[in-house]
This record gives C-alpha cells, structure tokens and sequence, in this order.
C-alpha cells in the first residue's frame, strides 16, 4: 500500500514540513554530498563510511516504507520498532546490513517528479532544462528532515550535513551542480574489468531471484533501482540502447559497452564540483584514499574516516585478458577511457 501512495507521501511530506517547522527551522543544507557511479563501484562503502562519522546525515533503512515523509513514519513507527541482527544483504557480497543501516532511498524522490524519464526498458539522463522549483523546494526540504532525524540528540547537530548514495546521479550531474553550486559530488572508479565482471555476476544473481521472488522485483523497482535482472532499465547515455540493439545484458559485451558510454558521459559533464576517486587505489592503500575523501567532502578530521582503514580490503582479480570474446574496438575504447578516468583521479593530498 505505502509503494502505490506516492501521491499521497508527496501531500502529507508537505504536512509534516509545518508539524515540524520548529525542529526544522535551524537546520540547513549546506555542501550536500552525493556519491555516485555505476553500481558495483564502491559507493555502498563510501556511504557507510561517511554515515559513520556522525557529521553526515542519510537515509536508513528504518526510513521505509513511507520514504517521502520520514518524520511522521519515524513519529508513527517508534511505538513498535526493534533491533534486528546484521544480516547479509541480498547482493551476497558480504555487506551485512540491518535497519539502523544507511541505504539509497533518494530516487524514489527522482521517480515521484519525472515518472516519464523512467521508460519500460531505460532511463533517459536529467539536463539543466529540468529545474523545477516544485521539486528543488521538496527536495531541500527532505535533506532537511533527513538530517533533523539522523542529528537528532547528537552534538552538533546543526553542522550536520546531507548525504546520499543514488547511482542514478551520474545521469544528472549538471543538474545537481545547478541545484546545489556547493555540493560535493563523489564519484569512485574501479578497474572496468572487475567492474564489468561483477556487473554481470549481480545481473544474473537478480535475474535468478526475480524469477522466484516477484515481489523483490516490484520492491526493488518502487525504490527506482533499476540496475540489475528483471528490473533492469539502463541509463540511456547519448542513445547507447538504439546504437546497441541486440546486445545481451547476460553477456559481458552488454555491460562494457554500458560501463564505456556512462564514463565518456560523466566525463564530458563533471564539473570541478566532481571528485573520481580510485577505488581500487582506496583499497589498496586505505589510509591515503580516506584521506583523499576527507578532503573531497570538506571533512575537517580526517581521522574520522582514516580510523576505518583496517577494515577495507583488496577486491581486484580481473583484466582484459579475462574477455576473450570482446570486439578489439570496444575492448580498446574502455582501456583508454579508464586510462582517463584515472587522470582524473586525485591522490595529491597525500603526495601519492
């Protein structure tokens, strides 16, 4: 019932914006953060590891199903809520995850606004043409209560700052550099062949899980995660789909030519509001790459995240000799766009 009511979450968010005014009013939305890329790239970790610090405010779990006007649900929710065990999350990646757990819930807003940007089969990308003031005061408004609920009872809580994990981003980064001229965009890049490898695998694990499971496949679609198996809508970057006709998203070459024209995409468009971040660069030498995003987010303690390096690991296993079968152009195209990326990638604050 509460994925169908989206009509009604947009008209009592606007309720509760005046039920909460008081509690609301001293909070700001100053140098929101986004983390954002092609899935499978890192940023779930990114966005448990700024939720950690306790200067940043995110969506949970706890924040479903009513995720358009969080206050009220958590008002309503208080009297019979529990703690739940962690428990690994339905990617099998070894993420544990329970309700206290940050997760990207921001795009059901997206959804609620521009439902003919989501076709049967795509995603079309935002452009600065799609400002809409209804939604920009809706969307500040969220982030606001976002971060009244996250802050709430903690020091400090009117330095608090916003962040997301919405991969979908990555089709609206003039857009949000527009919205927010001091928001801080980041977005991690890992080795393409792993990436692409791991795109697939979680391709057919969902594909597998949707078949027995419909409602995991509607769950999954009403949050705007369109990434993997029956739900799969890519993002149509620069007409890539109709340029493509015919490729198979069970093969590798599908999601090359998919990882090929997201990043000549976002490399166009990223703005000096973007920082790429080298992911298998973080994993590899941890303390230097928390320190590279201490610095990418305006964290004044870098410590905060570097405390956290012990915990991260090493992930890569695949290269280009791993897809045999890949057209020689294509194969060269997504060897040379990483070359780019990783230009672009900063590791100056650490003399790396």
């Amino acid at each position: 019932l509460a994925f169908r009511a989206i009509t009604p979450q947009k008209a009592m968010a606007d309720i509760e914006e005046s039920l909460f005014a008081t509690r609301l009013e001293p909070l700001g939305v100053a140098q929101p953060v986004f983390i954002t890329s092609l899935p499978r790239a890192g940023t779930t970790l990114l966005l448990e590891l700024l939720a950690g610090t306790d200067r940043f405010a995110t969506h949970t779990y706890r924040d479903m199903p009513f995720v358009l006007c969080p206050l009220l649900w958590d008002q309503l929710s208080s009297s019979f809520r529990t703690r739940d065990p962690l428990r690994e999350r339905a990617h099998g990646d070894g993420i544990s995850i329970n309700t206290d757990s940050p997760e990207a819930f921001e795009e059901i807003l997206w959804k609620a606004f521009w439902p003919k940007k989501y076709r049967s089969d795509r995603i079309l990308p935002w452009t600065i043409q799609d400002r809409d003031a209804e939604f920009e005061a809706f969307y500040r408004s969220h982030m606001r209560k976002i971060i009244a609920l996250r802050s709430a009872g903690k020091p400090g809580r009117e330095g608090w700052r916003y962040a997301s994990k919405n991969n979908a981003n990555i089709s609206r980064l003039p857009l949000l550099t527009s919205l927010f001229p001091d928001c801080r965009i980041i977005i991690p890049v890992r080795n393409p062949w792993d990436h692409c490898h791991s795109l697939l695998n979680q391709h057919r694990r969902f594909t597998a899980l949707h078949r027995e499971d419909t409602f995991g496949r509607q769950y999954m679609e009403w949050l705007g995660h369109y990434e993997f198996g029956a739900a799969l809508r890519p993002i149509d970057f620069s007409n890539w789909i109709d340029s493509n006709a015919g490729l198979d998203p069970d093969q590798a070459e599908f999601w090359l030519t998919y990882w090929l024209s997201a990043w000549q995409s976002i490399l166009a468009v990223a703005s000096p509001n973007v920082s790429f971040l080298d992911y298998d660069w973080l994993c590899s030498m941890p303390e230097a790459g928390l320190t590279v995003l201490s610095y990418a987010v305006s964290l004044e303690d870098s410590s905060l995240l570097t405390h956290r390096s012990a915990s991260i690991r090493s992930t890569a296993k695949y290269s280009e000799g791993d897809f045999p079968h890949i057209p020689k152009s294509l194969l060269s195209g997504v060897r040379t766009t990483y070359e780019s990326l990783l230009l672009r990638c900063d590791r100056s604050k650490t003399g790396a």
